[in-house]
């Protein structure tokens, strides 16, 4: 019998590395110490592939689905990138270790994980962030445009008040569809209009706001 361990962090970038084409994305993540992003009662599931509830009925992504929106954002070293739906700040500081001369600007609309997110970036010396409130609209236009926006809940279309904080050539990943079934889509801002290109099913929370799905 093999008695040898199976390192699961070490597993899980093998695995991303054979499914996702960016190999600088799946470095970057494995730079970022997804075990500190958990709650500690889940630590020992930090390097499955599996989304992990971080409490106020959120969770944190899993790495497969991190790892295609990274992808999909295309993102250079000095790009402003804009997330919404900071969570625990996990993707947020995949995003602060690809764009070290950018910058990138989260909104959370949950306080408790706004100010725990905050705080642990920092401690983390993600020195490229900044998480804000979130409000009542959707992004924050007047630190844009941004060359990449990505949204971490679920959508039932495009939100025209993203679309309006690209900068032209900026690419928007995010999920569109009910609240039962939804797919990943990257839109891309041209000159003459939208590009656009589905990645692949997903699910989602639901995205709150003007531009969410209307209250039962």
């Amino acid at each position: 019998m093999d008695r040898r361990q199976v390192d699961p962090k070490r597993e899980l970038f093998r695995k991303l590395l054979r499914n996702i084409p960016s190999e600088t994305v799946i470095r970057a993540m494995e730079q970022v110490p997804r075990d500190l992003f958990v709650p500690q009662d889940s630590r020992h599931m930090a390097y499955l592939d599996l989304p992990l509830s971080i409490g106020e009925e959120q969770t944190i992504s899993q790495p497969y689905i991190v790892a295609m929106m990274t992808e999909a954002l295309e993102l250079s070293g000095g790009d402003r990138v804009l997330e919404i739906g900071t969570g625990s700040g996990y993707q947020t500081a995949i995003l602060s270790a690809l764009t070290p001369r950018g910058r990138v600007v989260s909104m959370e609309r949950v306080p408790a994980l706004m100010q725990q997110a905050r705080q642990r970036l920092q401690e983390l010396g993600y020195r490229n962030v900044e998480v804000q409130q979130a409000g009542s609209s959707l992004g924050c236009p007047f630190k844009g445009p941004y060359d990449a926006i990505i949204v971490t809940a679920a959508a039932p279309r495009l939100p025209e008040s993203l679309l309006s904080q690209l900068a032209i050539g900026g690419r928007l990943v995010i999920p569109v569809g009910t609240l039962s079934q939804q797919e990943l889509v990257q839109a891309r801002r041209t000159d003459e209009g939208l590009s656009l290109r589905v990645l692949g099913p997903c699910r989602f929370v639901p995205l709150l706001g003007a531009e969410a799905f209307p209250q039962p």
